[in-house]
């Protein structure tokens, strides 16, 4: 590679010079085995005149490694073996600088080296070993799978990646496409049951298989799938199998199975009877593919002891495309020979007998008779079933000639009353009662047979046969008629004659063959009435018209009309029912609009029950009113002892402007201090209050007489007033020290209004003097007085309250 530099020409020096560098790629072959370093190529400036100022210099990729440069000459040599598959190209940067001064002449240029490839890869197949699969039977040239090599030589650059591919063993029955790599059937004859694998040899070749070129090789297994080409077929042409005659239904006989030389669910097959269905049936076993014959219906070994039962095997799964190959079914003849066994007596019918007997039938009578036979003795006679009355059904019996016999009995659970009753021996079945067949029209029962030789209440219900004996109940006319309901009617008092005002219905609880059939007449003693008539409308019901006209209910408000009805038997019978008209007053149209009370009186007598539960609820009534009274009257002498301790309250009441806080001798202390001197009550006319003063006081004054009264009051007074009054100086003194609180000697209300006070008794003294030192006085918010009511309790009379009524005097006064 060279370039070089041009300085173009100009009237001026101080033109710039262009660049000269022109470029060609490098190249270099791999895999170089020579001991020099092997040539690339020569880098080169116009400015460079030869004389050895120009200094080259590379950088980049592999530069003074791989890649050496000849500073003077600029000729690059590759020091080291290159592998293209490794590495394809580098890239460098190529540099002209001054000598002297290592000053670049030109700006670095980049160019590439190439590395050449050479054919040294062979091909590799990345993904095998393969494994892939087909259908057997499948045609020439069918897909089985694609198998890939890789060849990491230059594919741009000559033959050394092109690969073409050959089998190099199972070339017999599958062959590979050169160029793709397919993989294809050779032969349509594959079977799977013949052979169900193949392996195959894979070679890929470069250079596009000439003489030189590379090779790898790979192994491809090959699975031919099944499709469904074998019918079933059964190992034996005949199976032979042994029953007990006395097998349940749905007991296996035994189990035959068909093979099938596919596999999955191409072996599915399903089994059916084709002859020999009658008594035996087939199914499949899903999990063993086994046909499962079994009894269908019940065996006798008398009738028959060898069945012949055909057996076909079918595949589920046909293929359409390989029906021409045959029949995809086979068939087996399964022999089952049936043993005998003892059996219990049979009832004929075995679906059980119905009987009649008349609802009038006598006790003893005979209802029917039931019969059964031996199935384990042959030619034995049979009997017809015998009944009182003429029935559909018949119920044989066998009796042996041997003189085996059989042992009848009824199952008492299915009659519980014992209504019937069975001889043993013969099967007769007998009335126990009455019948009615109001009461129940059918009878169901089980009659019960066991052989001669056992017991009737043995335990061996296998050697005995029960049979359902359905028993009617005809009907005979022991009933009456009577009318459906209690009617009532009503008729305006300007009815017209003629006008039907009711229709009358019966019922009947017998049930006659020719169903009912029901006559009206008025009964004898209504025969002749002037008012009503009555009309027989021929369809079990009649209708009421009237005769006359001009009803007066205030006259006669009720008519009670009496009707006779009789049936059509055999017997007749009859019965009479009362129809009651109630005369009503009607508007224009004929609506009734008011009736008098009706003829019907209601008893005033009351049963026993609500008798007693009216009593009860008396009784609970009167004690809540007790209890009620008791509670008020406890409630209330609470409050009047209330009301007698409350006397002792000292209330001092004036009606007066305050004085201010400045005002303190405005008004007399004293009253309020002094504990008992009371001048309301030594005012009083009627002497001092007793109940004012406590109640050890008060006792002293009523036992002892006044003048004892008062020594002991004294006395007592003199004892305790003089703790109580230092206790309470010690407490006014500390309430007049703190100016927060009020006095401690009284309790002040401010009440608005000036209206004056109402006295219990005498009025305090006028004395115009609040309470001294009164921190909590009413006054205005400028300083001034504030008029309104005042009231001021003792201390002590507020401190009386609080202490209970069973407390000791000096208790109650502290």
């Amino acid at each position: 590679m060279s370039g070089g530099s041009k300085q173009e020409q100009g009237p001026s020096s101080l033109e710039r010079v262009k660049r000269g560098w022109v470029w060609n790629q490098f190249f270099v072959v791999e895999e170089y085995t020579g001991t020099e370093p092997l040539y690339v190529g020569k880098i080169h400036t116009d400015s460079d005149e030869g004389e050895g100022n120009i200094k080259y210099t590379i950088s980049g990729e592999g530069a003074g490694s791989i890649f050496i440069i000849d500073e003077l000459t600029g000729d690059i040599h590759a020091t080291e073996r290159l592998d293209r598959e490794e590495k394809a190209f580098y890239t460098l940067r190529a540099q002209a600088r001054d000598r002297l001064s290592n000053d670049p002449l030109e700006p670095e240029s980049e160019f590439v080296i190439k590395v050449q490839d050479i054919n040294d890869s062979e091909p590799k197949f990345l993904e095998g070993p393969y494994i892939g699969s087909v259908a057997e039977l499948s045609p020439i040239g069918a897909s089985v799978m694609k198998v890939t090599a890789s060849d990491a030589d230059d594919p741009t650059y000559g033959s050394s990646a092109r690969v073409v591919y050959s089998v190099l063993d199972g070339e017999k029955f599958f062959t590979v496409d050169k160029n793709t790599g397919i993989i294809m059937t050779a032969v349509a004859d594959l079977d799977r049951e013949t052979q169900d694998r193949y392996e195959l040899v894979v070679k890929a070749t470069d250079m596009a298989g000439q003489m030189g070129g590379l090779s790898g090789s790979t192994t491809v297994t090959i699975v031919i799938t099944d499709v469904n080409d074998n019918p079933p077929r059964f190992p034996q042409k005949m199976y032979q199998f042994s029953v007990s005659e006395g097998a349940a239904v749905g007991t296996p006989v035994g189990r035959v199975i068909a093979t099938d030389a596919d596999m999955g669910e191409n072996t599915d097959m399903s089994y059916l009877i084709k002859e020999g269905g009658d008594l035996f049936k087939v199914t499949t076993d899903v999990e063993t593919q086994e046909a499962v014959v079994s009894v269908k219906k019940p065996l006798d070994f008398e009738s028959k002891r060898t069945h012949n039962v055909v057996v076909e095997a079918v595949n589920k799964h046909v293929d359409p495309r390989f029906v021409d190959l045959g029949s995809f079914r086979d068939q087996t003849i399964v022999r089952v020979s049936v043993s005998d066994v003892d059996e219990p007596p049979i009832f004929q019918p075995a679906e059980g007998a119905i009987m009649e007997v008349q609802e009038d039938a006598k006790v003893g009578a005979l209802v029917g008779i039931v019969t059964a036979r031996d199935p384990d003795v042959k030619n034995k006679p049979v009997r017809r079933l015998r009944s009182t009355h003429k029935i559909s059904m018949t119920c044989s019996s066998k009796y042996p000639k041997e003189g085996k016999m059989h042992l009848f009995s009824i199952d008492r659970t299915t009659d519980q009353e014992m209504i019937f009753h069975i001889d043993p021996n013969s099967g007769a079945i007998t009335l126990g009662k009455i019948l009615d067949r109001e009461t129940a029209g059918w009878h169901n029962i089980t009659v019960k047979a066991v052989e001669a030789g056992l017991s009737i209440n043995s335990d061996n219900h296998t050697m005995a046969s029960h049979s359902a004996v359905s028993i009617r109940i005809l009907d005979v006319n022991d009933n009456p008629p009577e009318l459906a309901t209690p009617y009532e009617a009503s008729i305006c008092e300007d009815a017209k004659p003629g006008q039907l005002i009711h229709t009358i219905s019966v019922v009947d609880r017998d049930e006659p063959q020719s169903g009912h059939r029901f006559y009206f007449t008025l009964a004898p003693e209504a025969s002749s009435n002037r008012h009503f008539t009555l009309w027989d409308v021929k369809e079990n019901t009649a209708g009421i018209r009237t005769q006359r006209s001009g009803f007066n209910r205030h006259e006669q408000n009720v008519y009670f009309l009496p009707i006779l009805v009789v049936d059509s038997g055999p017997p007749s019978l009859s019965s009479t029912g009362t129809l009651t008209i109630h005369v009503c007053g009607c508007d224009t149209e004929g609506a009734i609009q008011s009736c008098n009370a009706t003829a019907y009186v209601m008893s005033a007598a009351l049963s026993p029950g609500a008798l007693i539960a009216l009593l009860v609820c008396m009784l609970i009534l009167i004690v809540l009113v007790l209890l009620i009274l008791t509670l008020k009257r406890h409630r209330k002498g609470q409050r009047m002892a209330e009301d007698e301790e409350d006397m002792r309250d000292n209330v001092i009441k004036y009606n007066d402007e305050g004085g201010g806080e400045q005002d303190t001798q405005a008004y007399d202390m004293s009253a309020l201090r002094n504990l008992y001197d009371f001048p309301e009550a030594k005012s009083c006319d009627s002497g001092p209050d007793i109940r004012s003063l406590p109640q050890w006081i008060q006792a002293n004054r009523v036992g002892g007489g006044a003048a004892g009264a008062e020594a002991a009051a004294a006395a007592a007074a003199a004892a305790d007033f003089s703790l109580f009054k230092g206790y309470i100086r010690k407490k006014v003194e500390q309430a007049d020290a703190d100016l927060s609180v009020p006095p401690y000697d009284s309790f002040q209300t401010y009440t608005p209004s000036r209206a004056p006070v109402h006295q219990r008794c005498h009025s305090a003294p006028s004395t115009r003097s609040p309470p001294p030192r009164s921190r909590i006085s009413p006054t205005s918010a400028t300083g001034g007085r504030v008029s309104g009511n005042w009231q001021a309790t003792t201390l002590q009379e507020t401190l009386r309250r609080k202490v209970p009524s069973t407390a000791s005097p000096l208790q109650r006064d502290i």
